[in-house]
């Protein structure tokens, strides 16, 4: 059975959500979906908009946002994000590692296959210091519940996660639209985030940079489905938005293309995957990188945020060695829990997958966005038959997990208020600084009945989330 966030098995409130419960008896549903289409409009007219590639209906969607907020204490966000805290530290230190000495490797505790064989890391990077130490500057972590003591880590992303567009315009949708229950609350403030951003990239900039570092953010360009997002923090922080052909490197600088000329770029907050960043070291027909970018990274003299070769961190096999990095390279206890996980390309954990599939969840290990998996309680006798013989072809794509009775919360859907499955995806800072989190993250919401897959490509929404006193 889910944890319901917010009535305990004896169907009482529980503390943080008593003014929300209070509120949903003074609210009709026609006031619901009043404020539901208000919600769409604020979108709508803001340009807040995601892609679906490949998707036949249409480019752009507007992203589904529930009104109703996803309520955390400051006592649960403090374990939470001490333990975020803790987690992006040791997988800082498992990158400086792999693309340094390999302690670990040679301490037996990843097998060095793991990593070579890994498409996401880049032998690029191996002897390149990245500058101050700092390889994940952002990181979004993926958190769900299943009861009411423990957080869970579900999923690392290392590379260039995203989602923070939505959690500072579901935070403008709370105030705007529900004014009278955000002002009866002490709300803690994500507003804060591209200022603490811009803080960040800003300590990492090269050592020998001069001044007030310049600063830019490179994205695909508008066709990309999260260039809203792209240029909104770079609106919001101050900051060029470029695209490749804005920049050109020279003698191992980067350059920004100006009306008053070339201005040398120290930090590029780059959207753009790693076998774009640069043709003449990557993809030689990428045109939406910098030729000469990875020169000048290698020099010193430009930092790149997240750094190259980030995806190493973030597969759902090393994820599985998440809490041997914490012990290994920090030498404490994990805070935050992992799921089980079982690795298919381990004989005795195959096997127990092919045996029990009807009850886990099976991954690709370079998956995202919900694709590529298996549901097994939810799959036909022949979906799970068909899975099987993949896994028996190639283990080593796959890992498994329990299925989790992920948390509800509260959500407005089209027959009224009904418990919907939940994740939350906290974003954490790191730089020359420290860690710096901001007090929430994005909620994604599984607004099917029954669904556990949150992700927007699959129907999913959003909700804001609160962190609060009580």
């Amino acid at each position: 059975m889910s944890l319901n966030e917010m009535n305990a098995e004896d169907g009482s409130v529980r503390r943080p959500y008593a003014r929300v419960a209070d509120w949903l008896t003074t609210v009709s549903p026609e006031q619901l979906e009043r404020r539901r289409v208000e919600a769409e409009l604020f979108y709508r007219r803001g340009g807040i908009t995601f892609a679906v590639y490949g998707d036949a209906q249409g480019e752009e969607r507007i992203i589904p946002y529930d009104i109703i907020p996803r309520i955390l204490s400051t006592q649960e966000w403090s374990k939470l994000a001490a333990g975020l805290e803790q987690r992006v530290k040791a997988l800082n230190a498992y990158l400086r590692d792999i693309y340094g000495p390999q302690e670990i490797l040679k301490a037996g505790i990843v097998p060095p296959y793991l990593v070579w064989r890994n498409p996401a890391f880049r032998p690029e990077m191996c002897g390149v210091e990245a500058p101050h130490g700092v390889y994940i500057h952002i990181g979004g972590i993926d958190i769900v519940r299943v009861d009411a003591e423990d957080f869970y880590v579900l999923e690392d992303n290392a590379r260039t996660p995203s989602g923070v567009s939505y959690m500072l315009g579901g935070r403008e949708i709370s105030i705007r639209l529900m004014p009278e229950l955000f002002r009866s609350h002490r709300v803690a403030p994500v507003e804060n985030y591209p200022n603490e951003l811009l803080a960040t990239l800003q300590s990492v900039a090269p050592r020998g940079a001069t001044g007030d570092p310049t600063i830019a953010l490179l994205t695909p360009g508008q066709y990309n489905s999260a260039f809203y997002e792209h240029s909104f923090l770079a609106d919001a922080m101050g900051v060029e938005l470029v695209e490749g052909y804005d920049l050109f490197a020279r003698d191992d600088v980067v350059y920004m293309r100006t009306t008053e000329g070339p201005k040398r770029v120290d930090v590029i907050y780059r959207r753009i995957d790693d076998d774009f960043i640069d043709p003449l070291v990557f993809r030689p027909d990428s045109a939406l990188g910098v030729p000469g970018l990875y020169g000048a990274y290698v020099a010193g003299n430009v930092t790149i945020a997240n750094a190259m070769g980030t995806g190493a961190a973030d597969d759902k096999v090393i994820y599985s060695y998440v809490p041997e990095f914490i012990r290994f390279y920090l030498g404490e206890k994990p805070i935050l829990k992992n799921v089980q996980t079982w690795r298919c390309y381990e004989a005795d954990d195959l096997k127990y997958v092919l045996d029990h599939l009807a009850e886990l969840v099976v991954k690709e290990v370079h998956g995202s966005g919900g694709y590529g998996m298996l549901v097994g309680p939810h799959a036909t006798k022949e979906q799970r038959a068909e899975f099987a013989e993949r896994l028996k072809a190639h283990p080593d794509n796959y890992i498994a997990q329990p299925t989790l009775a992920l948390s509800t919360c509260p959500t407005f859907v089209n027959n009224g208020i009904a418990p919907r499955h939940v994740d939350l995806r906290p974003f954490v800072l790191t730089g020359a600084n420290g860690v710096r989190i901001v007090p929430g993250g994005l909620t994604r919401v599984a607004l099917r009945e029954g669904s556990l897959v949150v992700n927007s490509s699959q129907g999913g929404g959003t909700k804001d989330t609160w962190v609060i006193e009580c």
